[in-house]
This record gives structure tokens, C-alpha cells and sequence, in this order.
């Protein structure tokens, strides 16, 4: 059985925000800080990279603190995204999809109900959805479909051996999570299902929600899956930076 190894790749933050941005309609008071994160599963053969960051123009439309160009992480650690052969997009906000482009030879693997929303659907140009586009980018992904390229999905699926995209609707009508062979048993990237690990032991969802009762069902899912849960992983926790091994700048090690 494949097992791989997986990190945590922080391209900008920390920023501040209220609390309730991240534990829905709680600390609002609070001032709390997030990351900007993208992952890579490295197994014996090749790399396999969980979301794409955004890019430069969009880091400086949206004012991100501490931006580092996503290819320039990864590059830290050996892979180069030009190279990267796989890329599964856990859902289609822009600070999980906009650096699309530096990764020219990747089939990028989506959620059909995902894709199918934030590229096709007219709802999105509503300001409550259009705030969370990055245009450039979904219409690259949009200029994929048809080709091996762009890969959607209907479900849970193993896309590659030992790795599979687990529908998870929360956060988006179709973000997924990610489950990997560890050494330590089944790891879950979960993406924006939290944005914190507060949210997955206080049975929380952060803000942004799609479907609140989706969003429930969802963590019984992954909680369900995982082998235990300190190998659950949230979105933005700065925690992933802060408790565990570094082992390049911005880089950590989560398992």
C-alpha cells in the first residue's frame, strides 16, 4: 500500500480578523489570526498538490500579508509546480484555486457539483458569491473542460493510489476533502470543512456557510474516516505552521 507523507505549505498570513469569521457567530470580539495554505502529498514517486494558492495580482488585489508566490513554496521543498502532475482543488474560492496556471502539465480534479456552480451557474455573479471568484482563474479551469486535464468528480473516488476525494458539501455545495495513506493510518486534508481545528472538536462550523446541515453531516463523514482525529487538518489554522516540524521556511511536516 502506497503510504505517503504529507505538509503544509503557508503562502501568506497571518491576518486578523473577528472570531466569528472563524467560529460562526462566536468571539466577535476575539481578534484571531489565520494562514494561507496550500498542501502537498509526496509519495515515493512524484508529488501531488492539495489546491493551488492564489496568484500575485490576486494576493495584491486582496492585500494579503506575507504573500509568496505558491510555486516559490513548494519550491522549497523540491517540487517544481511546473512539473506537478496532479492537483486536486478542494473547492473553488479563490485562495484555494487562483494559482491554477502555474501548474501547466497538472490534471486538476474538482467536484462536478463544485465546478459546475462557481464556473456555470448565474447565482455567482450575486455579490455574496462574486467575492469569493477569482475570474482569471475559474476561466482557465473553464477552458480545460473536455480535456484530461480538468477531471470532475461525482462523489467519493480514488484518484490516485492511496489517495481519495472524499465529497464533503460545507464550506461550498461541493468542496472535498482529501484522505491519504499515511504511515499513521488515513490522514483527511480537510480543507475549508474548518477553518480551524477549534471546529472540528467543538462540532462548529466556521463562517461562509453553504448548507449548514451538509456541513454537519460532513464532519460525522470525515470524523468517520479518519484514523484519528489529530490527523483531521483544517483550512487556516496558523496551528499547522506553529506544532509541527519545519522543515523548509513556511514548510511543515503534518505527517
Amino acid at each position: 500500500m502506497d503510504r505517503y507523507r504529507i505538509y503544509a505549505l503557508k503562502y501568506a498570513g497571518p491576518a486578523e480578523s473577528s472570531g466569528a469569521l472563524l467560529m460562526w457567530l462566536m468571539d466577535w470580539e476575539r481578534t484571531v489570526t489565520r494562514n494561507y495554505y496550500l498542501w502537498c502529498i509526496k509519495g515515493p514517486e512524484e508529488a501531488i498538490v492539495v489546491d493551488a494558492g492564489t496568484s500575485h495580482d490576486m494576493a495584491l488585489e486582496r492585500k494579503l500579508i506575507g504573500y509568496v508566490s505558491p510555486a516559490d513554496v513548494l519550491y522549497r521543498i523540491g517540487v517544481k509546480s511546473e512539473e506537478v502532475r496532479h492537483v486536486i482543488l478542494t473547492h473553488l474560492h479563490w485562495d484555494h484555486m487562483g494559482g491554477v496556471r502555474l501548474f501547466p502539465k497538472a490534471t486538476f480534479y474538482v467536484q462536478e457539483s463544485e465546478y459546475s456552480f462557481w464556473v456555470k451557474d448565474s447565482l455567482i455573479h450575486r455579490p455574496v458569491f462574486k467575492h469569493f471568484i477569482d475570474w482569471s482563474a475559474s476561466s482557465y479551469l473553464a477552458s480545460l473542460e473536455g480535456s484530461t486535464r480538468l477531471l470532475c468528480l461525482r462523489g467519493d473516488q480514488e484518484v490516485l493510489p492511496g489517495i481519495h476525494c472524499l465529497d464533503a458539501p460545507s464550506h461550498t455545495i461541493g468542496l472535498q476533502a482529501v484522505a491519504v495513506n499515511t504511515a499513521r493510518g488515513t490522514a483527511i486534508l480537510g480543507s475549508d470543512c474548518a477553518h480551524l481545528f477549534r471546529n472540528y472538536s467543538e462540532d462548529w462550523p466556521s463562517a461562509f456557510i453553504f448548507d449548514l446541515a451538509a456541513w454537519l453531516r460532513s464532519y460525522e463523514k470525515l470524523r468517520s474516516r479518519v484514523s484519528s482525529q489529530d490527523l483531521l487538518f483544517p483550512g487556516h489554522d496558523p496551528l499547522m505552521s506553529a506544532n509541527y516540524r519545519e522543515v523548509a521556511e513556511g514548510v511543515t511536516e503534518l505527517v
